[in-house]
């Protein structure tokens, strides 16, 4: 018994020598382009950036923060991906103990009958046996090569991209949440113009055919004007499906079925926040896709060490004990105990090729994730660049389309003044009118544009799921 205790001690010492031949190798970033990773106007030089900023203090507008709560708590999506990090997190909680013997414990009977022919069934006049055993089996694996110790990484990486993917999910929903509100009161604004604008157009028809009456205009200027005051109304029923079109998609990113969404008036929102973008560099830490990418390499790379490890011996200790009898009374008698320790080291040799073939698609895995990690930086780089590109245009758009409205709705006052003196016909009247109405629509589309892209900005910059 000493004998074989001191083998099982030299085992365990040579496992523990031969772990300092480590093959496993370690993770280390490659270096990354991230000096132009986004165009901008200005090289910031301040790490800082609206993507640090709170989702309070960016959507200042106490219904919308309300909305975005309950997206963050009952969204469908969020859900889904709080499951796979529950899943991910059972994973890595087993890699966490691969260090670990296995312990087993079984009961068994076993009865035999020989044949009356069989070579010990002729000399035995009792043919038939019965054994009784209970029994432990334990099964340690010395991590030599460090395959347990990579998939130990392995499994935390790919808990950590399940938490990532969670929050990159999250900020996705929020930037949804929010560019929808946005639209929806810029469809409220858009409504209660053209609500106006036919109330004018009723009026109008009442005016020209008072100038028919009097012979200053004829039946086509009326019906000119009906057709205009018709169109209006075409603009409002679309005006009203898309609404409803808005809502239901709100509602869905609520985790709730289609209905009717609390608001307020685009007129009060503002934008309090200064629009910093910060330095590329920082998307490595903020973006949480691009994160939740680099983990995924991350475990790609500890699975190709897992796979590297399988070409080398693995050193196992497997133990059995327990009581064996063939009598049933005295089955957990003191003499019916018994012990088997088996050692040993399996290198393999030949296996149809399956070793070098998980190692060759770990390989490409892993290639493929490194792929994927860089693609996502340079998607997140034009994500900031066109968001970025957007807000300017539609920034400066919006103090153009300002003075073209009031040049318009100056140009529809006097035309109607002309047309009440006969110094102007009623296609004139008609155009400017048609030109002030839509200009002021464009641009209450305009303003959600401009929220939009600071919407689209945050969520580029990595803002939302802190």
């Amino acid at each position: 018994m000493k004998k074989n205790s001191y083998k099982i001690i030299l085992l365990l010492v040579m496992a523990v020598l031969l772990q300092s031949c480590f093959s496993a190798k370690t993770y280390h970033r490659e270096e990354l382009a991230t000096e132009n990773l986004f165009r901008a106007t200005q090289v910031s030089t301040d790490s800082s950036s609206i993507a640090d900023l709170p989702l309070s203090q960016l959507f200042t507008d106490p219904i919308l923060q309300k909305h975005i709560d309950r997206a963050i708590q009952q969204n469908l999506d969020l859900q889904i991906a709080l499951q796979n990090i529950a899943a991910a997190e059972a994973t890595m909680r087993q890699g966490r103990v691969g260090y670990l013997p296995s312990l087993s414990l079984s009961a068994d009977h076993t009865h035999q009958q020989l044949s009356r022919n069989s070579q010990f069934g002729a000399l035995l006049q009792d043919r038939s046996t019965d054994q009784f055993q209970f029994a432990g089996n334990l099964s340690w694996e010395a991590d030599v090569w460090g395959k347990i110790r990579s998939n130990k990484r392995a499994t935390e990486a790919d808990y950590l991209e399940s938490v990532f993917s969670k929050h990159a999910i999250q900020t996705r929903i929020v930037a949804d949440v929010a560019s929808s509100y946005f639209q929806l009161l810029a469809l409220d604004a858009q409504l209660r113009v053209a609500d106006s604008t036919l109330a004018n157009r009723r009026s109008s028809i009442e005016t020209i055919q008072a100038l028919k009456d009097a012979g200053s205009a004829n039946e086509v200027g009326v019906k000119q004007t009906e057709a205009q005051l018709y169109a209006t109304q075409l603009i409002i029923e679309d005006i009203k499906a898309n609404i409803v079109f808005v809502e239901n998609a709100i509602s869905i990113l609520l985790g709730e079925s289609p209905r009717s969404i609390e608001r307020g008036k685009l007129e009060d929102q503002t934008i309090a926040a200064d629009i910093e973008i910060g330095l590329p560099a920082t998307l490595l830490s903020r973006r949480p896709d691009v994160i939740a990418a680099e983990y995924a390499l991350i475990s790609n790379f500890e699975y190709t060490n897992v796979a590297r490890s399988n070409f080398y011996p693995s050193l196992r200790i497997t133990a059995t004990g327990g009581f064996q009898s063939i009598d049933i009374q005295n089955w957990f008698d003191a003499n019916s105990l018994f012990a088997n320790v088996l050692s040993g080291i399996t290198q393999p040799i030949f296996n149809r090729r399956e070793i070098k073939t998980r190692y060759e698609i770990a390989q490409a895995n892993q290639r493929r994730s490194l792929i994927q990690f860089q693609q996502s930086l340079l998607n997140a780089g034009r994500e900031v660049s066109d968001a970025l590109q957007d807000y300017q245009n539609e920034t400066a758009k919006m103090e153009i389309r300002t003075r073209q409205l009031e040049s318009l709705k100056q140009a529809a006052t006097f035309s109607d003044e002309l047309l009440n003196y006969g110094l102007a016909n009623y296609l004139e009247v008609l155009t400017a009118k048609d030109q002030a109405l839509n200009s002021e629509l464009n641009l209450i589309d305009n303003k959600y544009r401009q929220f939009n892209a600071v919407v689209l900005l945050y969520r580029a910059l990595g803002g939302g799921w802190q």
